[in-house]
Parts: C-alpha cells; sequence; structure tokens
C-alpha cells in the first residue's frame, strides 16, 4: 500500500504591481522557497503559491498617468516578478494574479456567503482615506498616514461594512491559545494590542473607482482590495470553482509568510472572513522584517532599491564557462545564502554589495567551496577519485584542541557526532533559523580543523599505519561534506547539485525526491562510489564586484533622480512614473542650493558618468552624475546649477557623490535639461 504524504500549503504574500521586484521581494519568496525545498525532501506533498496582486485605486491613477489600461499597465510589471522568480530557480506550484477570472468569481463567492452570513450590511461613511494603504484611516484628513506617511484624502461614500467588531474576542482567543500561530513574538504581541483596542466594522466595497471586481448584484462597487487580496490563498486552490478537489485537499494554509507591515491585515482580517464565511484557519503566519539598504527600508519613493537582477548577472559573471541559466542560478543562490546566514529571520536586516561579497568570500569561496575542493582533490590524487580503499571505521584516535570544548572532538569519532547532532538539528528546525546555518558553518570550520590537526598530506602512503590512517581522514572529511552539502540542499540547491555530483551521487533532485537526503546516516559513502569531474564551485570574487554591482544600479537609475523603471512589456510607461503626496515637513527636509560647476570631466570606462566639482560658496563639492551622454565638460564648466545639497554620500566607480543635480526631462529621450539660476545668485544660497 502507497504511503500517503501529509500536505503541505504555505503562501508569500501577492506582490503589489505598483513597482519592479527588488530583493526585498525576492527575500520572502527565497525563503518560502527553502521552506518548500525542504518540505519536499521529507517527503510531504507541497503547494508553493505566489503571485500579483492587481487592483486598487492606486493602479487605477498609476495606469492613467501613464496613459495606458490598468490590466496592461498591471501586465507589464506582474511579468518581471514571474520572470524574476523563473531566472532564480524558485520551485513555485502556482502563480496568481488578482485579475485571473477564476479569482474574481472566487473573491465574489466570498462576499456572497459574508452577506448571507449577515455579516456584510450597506451604510454611507466619511472619513480620512489612504490611498496608497488602500485604507480608511482613523486620523484627521490632510495629515501623513500613520502607516506610510503619505496625506490622508477625505473620501465619502456608501460603502458595504463587514462587521469586523463582532470577532474581536474570537481573535484574541485565537492567537492567545495559539490556535493560530502567530510568530514571531513581538508581531503576536503587536497583533494583540491593536485588538485590544477595539474593532471597528470594516468598509469592504468602494464606488468612487471601479479598477477591481465588482460586488456582486451591485456593480457600482467594486469589492475592498484587501478582501480581494487576501482570498487569493483560498481562491489559487479553486475555491468559487466547478473543481474544489484542490481546495479540499490542502487548505487550510500551513505557513504564510508576509511582511510585518502587513501583518495586521492577514491575522485580524483575514481570520476574521474566514470565520465569518465558515472557513477554516491557517495554521501559522510568520512576519519577517524589512530589508534595509542605507539603513532605510527599500521602496520606489526613497529611490533606494535594488534589484535581484544585478546580484545574478554580477556573480554569474565570475562563472563565464557556464551558460547564462546557469549563471542566474549561480547567482541566486548566492544571494540566498546571504539573506539567510544574515539577517535574523523576523527582525529587520542590513543589506549592502560589500556585505554580499565579503560573506561570499569567507563562508563560500574560502569556506565551504574551499573544503570540498581539498578534499576531493586529494581523493583524486591518492586515489584515482575512487572510494574503494577508504574506510569508516575508526581507527585515529580523537584530536583535541586548545580553547575548544571537550565535546567537540577533532578526531573521527568526534567529527562524525558533529554531523550527527547538525542533521538532527536539520530535521527539528526550519531552516530559516539562522543559528542553524551558524551551526553549519562551525561544521565546515570544524572539518577544517580536524583536516589541519590531522595533515594527511604529511602522511606516506607506503607506511601501512600511515595509510590507513589517511584514508579514514579523508573519508570522514568526505562523508562530512555530503551530510553538509544534503543540509544545504534547500538553501544553495545549485551549487550542492554540483558538489553532490563531484561526490560520484549523481543528482541531487533525484535524491531529494528519493528521500536520501532526510533522516541522514554516517557511511553513506559506499566503497564502489567514484568521484565525478572536479572543478571549483566558488570563484572568489574580489573587491571590484562591488564596484560593478553600485555601478549597474546606478546605471539602471534616471540620471537625476531616482524614479521606478517602466515594466518592459508597456513602453508607454516608461518616461513616467506615480505621483507621489508628501506633506510640506517632508519637503523642507530636501535642502536645494545653488552651486557652479568648477571642474567637469570624463570618468574612464564609464559612457554615462563625468565628475563635477562645485562650487557651493563656503565648500567645494564632487558630484558624479549620469550626463554624459547629452552634455560635454566644456559646456558645463562656469553653469550656475541647483543640487540637492543634503543626500548621503554615494560611492560609484570607488569615488563618492556628494550630492545629486536638480534637472528636468524633457522629450521622446528623456534628455536632462539642467535646473539653473542666474549668474548673480548667491552661491550656498537656498532655493526655495
Amino acid at each position: 500500500m502507497a504511503e500517503t504524504k501529509q500536505k503541505y500549503y504555505l503562501t508569500t504574500p501577492i506582490y503589489y504591481v505598483n513597482a519592479r521586484p527588488h530583493i526585498g521581494h525576492a527575500y520572502t519568496t527565497i525563503v518560502a522557497d527553502v521552506v518548500a525545498r525542504r518540505q519536499r525532501l521529507l517527503g510531504n506533498d507541497v503547494w508553493f503559491l505566489t503571485g500579483t496582486d492587481e487592483h486598487g485605486q492606486k493602479i487605477e491613477r498609476a495606469a492613467k498617468a501613464a496613459g495606458v489600461s490598468p490590466k496592461d499597465f498591471a501586465d507589464g510589471i506582474s511579468i518581471q516578478f514571474r520572470n524574476l522568480w523563473d531566472r532564480m530557480g524558485l520551485t513555485y506550484d502556482q502563480y496568481i494574479r488578482t485579475t485571473d477570472e477564476a479569482h474574481k468569481r472566487g473573491v465574489q463567492k466570498l462576499f456572497s456567503t459574508l452577506k448571507d452570513n449577515g455579516f456584510i450590511y450597506l451604510n454611507a461613511y466619511t472619513g480620512a482615506y489612504c490611498v496608497s494603504d488602500e485604507a480608511f484611516v482613523d486620523a484627521p484628513v490632510g495629515t501623513p498616514c500613520p502607516d506610510c506617511g503619505r496625506l490622508l484624502e477625505e473620501v465619502t461614500e456608501e460603502n458595504y461594512f463587514f462587521k469586523l467588531s463582532a470577532f474581536q474576542e474570537k481573535l484574541i482567543d485565537l492567537i492567545e491559545s495559539g490556535t493560530m500561530d502567530v510568530q514571531p513574538e513581538t508581531r503576536r504581541n503587536e497583533v494583540l494590542s491593536f485588538l485590544r483596542g477595539g474593532l471597528k466594522d470594516l468598509s469592504i466595497s468602494r464606488s468612487s473607482f471601479t479598477w477591481g471586481v465588482p460586488v456582486p448584484g451591485d456593480p457600482k462597487h467594486v469589492i475592498y482590495v484587501w478582501l480581494d487580496a487576501l482570498a487569493n490563498y483560498i481562491t489559487a486552490l479553486g475555491y468559487g470553482s466547478e473543481d474544489e478537489t484542490n481546495f479540499k485537499k490542502y487548505w487550510p494554509a500551513d505557513l504564510h509568510l508576509v511582511g510585518k507591515e502587513i501583518i495586521r491585515f492577514h491575522c485580524v482580517y483575514w481570520p476574521a472572513f474566514l470565520m465569518a464565511a465558515g472557513l477554516p484557519l491557517p495554521k501559522k503566519i510568520v512576519a519577517h522584517g524589512w530589508l534595509l539598504f542605507e539603513e532605510s527600508k527599500m521602496s520606489k519613493s526613497r529611490g533606494n532599491i535594488v534589484r535581484a537582477e544585478t546580484i545574478l548577472e554580477a556573480f554569474g559573471s565570475l562563472k563565464p564557462e557556464i551558460s547564462k541559466a546557469e549563471q542566474d542560478l549561480f547567482g541566486a543562490d548566492v544571494l540566498r545564502y546571504f539573506l539567510l546566514r544574515e539577517i535574523p529571520f523576523g527582525s529587520d536586516g542590513s543589506f549592502s554589495f560589500d556585505a554580499l561579497v565579503t560573506r561570499y568570500n569567507a563562508d563560500l569561496a574560502n569556506g565551504y567551496g574551499n573544503l570540498v575542493s581539498r578534499v576531493l582533490k586529494m581523493i583524486q590524487v591518492e586515489y584515482a577519485g575512487s572510494f574503494s580503499k577508504l574506510q569508516s571505521k575508526h581507527i585515529v584516535s580523537s584530536v583535541y584542541l586548545e580553547g575548544v570544548d571537550e565535546l567537540v572532538a577533532y578526531g573521527s569519532e568526534g567529527i562524525e557526532k558533529l554531523v550527527e547532532v547538525t542533521a538532527k538539528l536539520a530535521i527539528e528546525k526550519q531552516l530559516l533559523d539562522r543559528d542553524l546555518l551558524t551551526q553549519f558553518d562551525f561544521l565546515r570550520y570544524s572539518v577544517d580543523r580536524y583536516l589541519s590537526a590531522n595533515a594527511p598530506w604529511k602522511l606516506d602512503g607506503d607506511v601501512p599505519e600511515d595509510e590507513a590512517r589517511r584514508q579514514e581522514i579523508l573519508y570522514t572529511a568526505a562523508e562530512s561534506i555530503r551530510v553538509v552539502t544534503a543540509l544545504l540542499y534547500p538553501i544553495l540547491p545549485y551549487a550542492t547539485a554540483k558538489v553532490w555530483a563531484q561526490l560520484g551521487l549523481g543528482d541531487i533532485e533525484t535524491a531529494a525526491k528519493n528521500g536520501e537526503l532526510k533522516n541522514l546516516q554516517w557511511g553513506g559513502l559506499k566503497s564502489g562510489t567514484k568521484l565525478g569531474a572536479l572543478g571549483p564551485i566558488f570563484p572568489r570574487a574580489d573587491k571590484e564586484l562591488i564596484t560593478r554591482m553600485n555601478e549597474m544600479e546606478q546605471n539602471n537609475a534616471p540620471a537625476t533622480a531616482p524614479a521606478e523603471a517602466a515594466p518592459a512589456t508597456t513602453p508607454a510607461v516608461e518616461a513616467k512614473t506615480e505621483p507621489v503626496s508628501i506633506g510640506i515637513d517632508d519637503f523642507m527636509k530636501v535642502e536645494l542650493r545653488v552651486a557652479q560647476i568648477k571642474v567637469a570631466e570624463r570618468i574612464p570606462k564609464a559612457d554615462k558618468l563625468l565628475r563635477l566639482e562645485v562650487d557651493l560658496g563656503n565648500e567645494t563639492r564632487q558630484i558624479l552624475s549620469g550626463i554624459a551622454e547629452h552634455y560635454t565638460p566644456e559646456e558645463l564648466i562656469g553653469r550656475r546649477i541647483v543640487i540637492v545639497a543634503n543626500l548621503a554620500p554615494r560611492k560609484m566607480r570607488g569615488l563618492e557623490s556628494h550630492g545629486m543635480l536638480l534637472a528636468a526631462s524633457v522629450g521622446d529621450g528623456d534628455k536632462p535639461v539642467l535646473a539653473t539660476v542666474p549668474d548673480d545668485a548667491v552661491l550656498g544660497s537656498r532655493v526655495r
């Protein structure tokens, strides 16, 4: 009788199509992919869902500003997410879009069920509305939204309301009892605090715009974008369709992965909707922190977005001998390892290209990769790549090193024990736990120390005792590599596949499917095993790679102020971005000053960049600007211009830029036209 697999359904949030994907989006999806791969190798029946959220007033406005239909606008951004996930080798089972017809039907069924069950009523409402968050806010009109900082608008509408207030105590009980597990604890406490503050009924329709799912029976209303979006977790499985087989099989979700800024929607609104509809609740909701770049959350409005594509292309270039598709997978592995090793899951984490290259060299190139290369080369040279003579019997006394706990022995028995402990931890803990990756690194370090302490390269193969010791040492090291590689597979699927093949073990994907990567036992390298073709796994990255990545990001941005790139399939969007409202206090923080260009020169090997020295009256600044295609250095010298003087310094081509020129984009080619001032304008004076 065939074994019945245990189902495991996990989801990412669906990503809003107001901006192209960046590594903050990639972080969530990578974590989900690691969990999915881990669950599959444990033998579970996994369904991994991701996709895009495409309705709402914000998209309608952005599309209008771009001169395209909302659907065309959404198409252009959504395909960028899907293409990137495919380039990175992410193993999602389904990609949902809220513009899918099946999704719309499911949302309408959910709305009708809530109404039929007596939880929806019609009423008029006037309040402060945040267009960015698509939500009414309990704050004065014209003040900044407490969540995103954009100015609140007054909206009066006749809306359908959901009786959210009826679920306050039920939700508190569910979370406090752990029936619905909310992690980490800080987010759990945040949600409970919100609930204890009291719940008001929730407006779940809009009539001031049309880009959304129509309310069944009342098409002048569209369904609230968060009810629409959250429902994707069940509509993707067929809820509301003629075939609900997958819904019955996989729901409830075992894990919702979300960003901390949307925890309230998932832990308050979503379970309330489900309870009102008589549907089971998700088992676990886990929120991660923000990925910070230059100490700020990555966002379109801040212009500090880092593209995952930059990392794929830069690290992929370290391996010119492989195909472009494989280069992307290698680069994705580097990003996967860094995000999971460097950032404590649930907390905010910092990203920089310097830190990425440093961690890559330390842990992968000089660490794991170097260990694999050293051990397998010795086996290739000394034993023609065969394990026929290598033994697993312990014949070497444990070697203890000064300052190391006696429980961690560096002889064969000690390494075997350490491997067993690490494998056990991997079974018991989720692989998104950074402490476990630290343990992997310690295991690798321990094997390195074991090799150094026992020095198999110094042993004489013609002396029987030395030969026996060398066989044991090399087998112990190689077997440790096998176990470490199996444990790292969900995190480094491309690189571990290469190591697995070099060990002579075949295809690691097949091994995962066959259950060979779980319940790992010592002695998996059998005497008949022969090494595959050897080669470097992780070439070392030099500091030039940091410069290149910075330049790639700079060249991807416009010459003056940072703005979001347009979807590749909708050229009409290219020169336009969604307007963003800011308060007067925010505007006053921007320091615009008069400056005069004293020096202008081209930067070698940089087609777009000019190096400028500008006089601010009491100081001289160096500014790098991407205007070399439109201005010669000679025509700039002497001009009085306006600069943004209080930007944080930014490095490009190894040079620091201390400011930004103010310019307008003109014509089809978006030529930057510099903002200039009269010759009698005082240098350094503030522009107001």
